[in-house]
């Protein structure tokens, strides 16, 4: 059976009768439709028609970009529908996974991706080690400066103020006093050692 899909942004002011016209002149039996952001995991009828496939079904869309925006999740969702022994097909780009040469591209893709991930990875990596070579160090910013989590780990451990006091008086939460209380003391047993 030649299961279509068409998807149209939502809150735009697309129309998906072009999809639409395209999907049932390519002989679609029944087509799933969608108005949602192709960047979101949480589209019910893309979940629908994949859980519907059977061996031998072909899901048809009109672009790839139809199915998914990202190159990552478009390898993931043809991934599902090859494991459900279905076939893929996109009109516009005739990219396909019926047949040996369709199935050699999608590899292509796939292995393009692959190397595009590590060679992001490896940048990053590269990035990071030349930042704290220089001295930066990455994450949030402490909200609390060294005389404020002092002031924080005595009060606690002189029996001034409780730990919940504390996380409302400096708005941080109750695991975070708890923390810089523990790492006071551990300072201190370490200094005293």
């Amino acid at each position: 059976m030649l299961i279509g899909y068409a998807r149209v942004s939502k809150g735009d002011d697309q129309s998906d009768a072009l999809q639409l016209r395209a999907l049932k002149e390519a002989g679609c039996d029944r087509i799933f439709t969608e108005a949602m952001s192709g960047g979101r995991w949480d589209r019910p009828e893309l979940h629908r028609l994949i859980d519907q496939l059977r061996p031998g079904d072909v899901v048809m869309v009109w672009k790839l970009d139809r199915l998914s925006r990202s190159l990552k999740d478009l390898l993931h969702l043809i991934d599902r529908i090859t494991r459900a022994e279905a076939g893929f097909r996109s009109l516009t780009e005739a990219i396909e996974t019926t047949s040996p040469a369709g199935r050699m591209l999608m590899h292509m893709i796939g292995s393009f991706a692959e190397f595009e991930r590590a060679m992001i990875q490896e940048r990053t990596t590269a990035g990071l080690a030349s930042a704290r070579a220089e001295g930066r160090i990455g994450g949030r910013r402490k909200k609390l400066d060294a005389a404020k989590r002092r002031e924080i780990a005595e009060s606690v451990l002189s029996g001034r103020k409780t730990g919940a006091e504390m996380a409302r008086v400096y708005d941080v939460s109750p695991p975070t006093v708890s923390r810089i209380v523990a790492e006071y003391q551990t300072a201190l047993t370490a200094g005293g050692s």
